[in-house]
Order: structure tokens, then sequence, then C-alpha cells
């Protein structure tokens, strides 16, 4: 039994430092920081990275460690840098965490309506931990930035939670355990053709995820809490050096983790190939430059709206939508 525990451990630990955890994290992020800014950079006929490794492949990477390793941490009198690496810290760890619900992770933690699970990592407890960052550095730009974010957030939370819930919701008829992610995310390629009902609330709650994404991720034309012509750079202002690193990192495991995420629950990651095999590894990494390239293509094609108009656009076009899927999906499990 002692060595049946340690065991479970080790699988533990490895699940959380390496795979799919800090390490396999920090790397999946760097590549989707390159791809973006890659592919953004060519849409809008720039070079973007070209220099740093091949075709500029590692320099998120160089900038990250230049972050780290050169640039100094930005003190002031009222600021405290142990706070913000600790918010940092727990907005990168809510992330990581969440992968371990996902089929990609050699420990699959799976329970009955851990969907909350899920949301509670992913939305309240990223959330807070960046709250608890951004106000170890007051100033009136920085406060300003975070009252739009809370203001976004607002509509962006809900409208994500109630995207999610479609495929849920409709992988619950014909698997175990009931509202769970792995249930969801190993059935949701089946979920396209089990039904007209289905296939509508599929393919709505799919384009309401993503505007929700791009508003989360900060991306244009959500870039409002940041604004550089208004607020200098809003809740970021103060970051430098290795906080500004961190940041940089919590915001590429989180566009890493969203694009994943999205891969799993609406297109059945490797599905309907095994994981190992190699139609699965590059049906997977295919599915998933897809919803890169489509939140990019998003970013590029669009400039920052302004508060109220970004609220009206996640309303309109995320949080109405999602609604109507979730409905639809109902209605596709009791008919």
């Amino acid at each position: 039994m002692g060595d049946t525990m340690f065991t479970e451990i080790l699988y533990i630990l490895f699940a959380l430092i390496v795979f799919p955890g800090l390490i396999f994290s920090t790397a999946l992020a760097l590549f989707s920081e390159w791809f973006y800014r890659k592919t953004a950079a060519r849409m809008q006929n720039r070079m973007g990275p070209s220099y740093t490794g091949p075709v500029g492949l590692l320099q998120p990477l160089a900038d990250l460690l230049k972050l780290f390793l050169i640039k100094e941490v930005k003190k002031q009198k009222y600021a405290s840098i142990t706070l913000a690496e600790v918010g940092l810290g727990i907005s990168i760890a809510s992330a990581i965490a969440s992968l371990l619900l996902l089929p990609l992770s050699p420990i699959r933690l799976s329970a009955p309506y851990d969907v909350l699970v899920l949301v509670y990592l992913y939305a309240v407890w990223h959330f807070i931990g960046l709250v608890i960052a951004i106000l170890a550095y007051p100033n009136p730009f920085v406060i300003a930035g975070l009252s739009r974010l809370i203001a976004l957030t607002c509509v962006i939370e809900p409208a994500m939670f109630a995207s999610i819930l479609v495929p849920v919701m409709l992988a619950s008829t014909s698997c175990t355990p009931k509202y769970s992610i792995i249930c969801a995310t190993t059935n949701s390629w089946k979920l396209w053709s089990s039904s007209p009902l289905a296939f509508v609330s599929m393919l709505i709650a799919l384009a309401a995820i993503i505007v929700a994404m791009q508003a989360k991720l900060g991306l244009k034309p959500f870039d409002i809490p940041e604004a550089e012509q208004e607020l200098i750079a809003g809740h970021i202002t103060e970051f430098s050096g290795s906080l500004l690193a961190l940041y940089n990192l919590s915001h590429d495991i989180k566009l890493a983790f969203s694009s994943i995420l999205i891969t799993y629950l609406f297109l059945g990651g490797p599905y309907p190939y095994r994981h190992l095999s190699v139609e699965g590894i590059l049906l997977l990494v295919a599915k998933f430059m897809a919803i890169l390239f489509i939140l990019t293509l998003i970013r590029a094609s669009y400039g920052r709206r302004r508060i109220e108009q970004g609220i009206t656009l996640v309303m309109k076009y995320s949080l109405l939508p999602s609604i109507i899927a979730l409905i639809l999906a109902y209605l596709a499990t009791t008919i």
C-alpha cells in the first residue's frame, strides 16, 4: 500500500510539474505566443518574430528570459512585489490545475458535475489571482484598467460558462459521470451528428465561446483594459522585469489552455483516434492550431472598441447566443 501511494504521488507530481503541468504548459504557451504573433504579423504585412531561432520560434522564450534575468522590477513605496508574485502564481496555477480535468493529462480527475470545478479554477481563481497582482501595484491608471477588466469579466464569464455547459449537457445523456468534462471531451465529436438541434446548439456555442475567449484573453477588439493611448497600459502599467514576465507567461498559458479547451469540448481533440496514435496527435495539433488561427484572425481584423462597445459586443455575440445554445441543448436532450 505504501508503494502504491508513493507511485500515485509521483504521478501527480509528474502531471503538475512536467506533463501537462508547468514545463509542458510553458512550452505550449511560448509556441502559442509565437504562432499568434507570427500569424498576426503576416496578416498585417509585417515580419513578426524572425531572428531568434528558426523562423523566430525562440523569440517568445528570449523575451521571457530577458524580462526575468535582465530587466529590473520597478519598485514603489506602496507596492508589494511578493503579493504581485503570489497573485500571478495563483493565476498560472489555476490554468495548469484545470488541465488535469482534460483527457490530455495522464492523471484524469473526473467526477459528476466537475464542470463546476473547471469554471471555479479557470474563471474564479484565475481572475482572483490577477486582481491580487494588479492591486499589489496601486496607480490611477491601474485602477482604471482594473475597473474595465471587472466590467468585461461580469459578462464574459457567464457567457463562457453557458457555452461550456452546452457540450457537457449534450454528452451527459449518453455517458457518465454526468456533467463531467471528461465525458464531454471524449464524446464531443459525436454530438455534432447526434441530432439537428444538437448540431445547431454546438455551432452557436462554439461561436459564442470563441468571442468570450477573445475577450477573456484581452485580444483585439477587447484589449480595452490596456488601451495604451488612454491608460498607458492600464492594469499592467506598473509591471516590469520578472513581474511582467510572469504576467506575460500567465497570459500565454491562458491563451494555450483556452485553445485546448475549445479543441476538446467542441472539436473532440484527437478523437475518433487515440491520444498516442500518430493520427490522433496530428489531428489534435491541427484542431488546436485552427482555433489559434481563428483567435488571431479576429485580433488582426478589428481595432479596439470602447468599454461600452466591448460589453455590448460580448453580450450580443457571446452571452445571448450562448444562452440560446443552452436552451437548444436542453431541448435536444429532452425531445
